[in-house]
């Protein structure tokens, strides 16, 4: 295969086939508001970066029960943040705080518990 786009590839003499993304298998993705409004003081960038942390920690960074995370700058609730929603179970936290984030990730996360008493919201 002689590939002469990012995109496209070319196979031989035949028409050009369009390249499809790859995603490995990850167990889940969660989300945190990063934005102003929630968290005045910004407490969301830090509780984002700590997740980077406790997932490396807890062995939950690579291979298939991996996790994703992704930052926002809203989420639309705009109070009571940091927020962090957890996929797929679509579960969301309120408030969260280091300690509370530890008890995501090693409850929920790797155990598959969700930390009842924190969660505001189930889709």
């Amino acid at each position: 295969m002689d590939c002469k786009h990012v995109y496209l590839c070319w196979m031989g003499d035949t028409k050009r086939q369009p390249r499809q993304p790859q995603m490995e298998a990850y167990s889940h993705h969660v989300l945190v508001c990063t934005g102003n409004f929630c968290a005045p003081d910004r407490r969301g960038r830090q509780i984002y970066s700590l997740l980077a942390e406790l997932l490396e920690r807890e062995d939950l960074l690579f291979g298939p029960e991996r996790v994703k995370r992704g930052e926002t700058p809203c989420l639309g609730v705009c109070s009571n943040g940091p927020i962090v929603v957890v996929y797929p179970e679509g579960i969301w936290y309120s408030e969260v705080t280091p300690a509370l984030l530890e008890r995501i990730v090693v409850e929920h996360l790797k155990q598959g518990k969700p930390v009842v008493d924190a969660i505001f919201h189930r889709l």
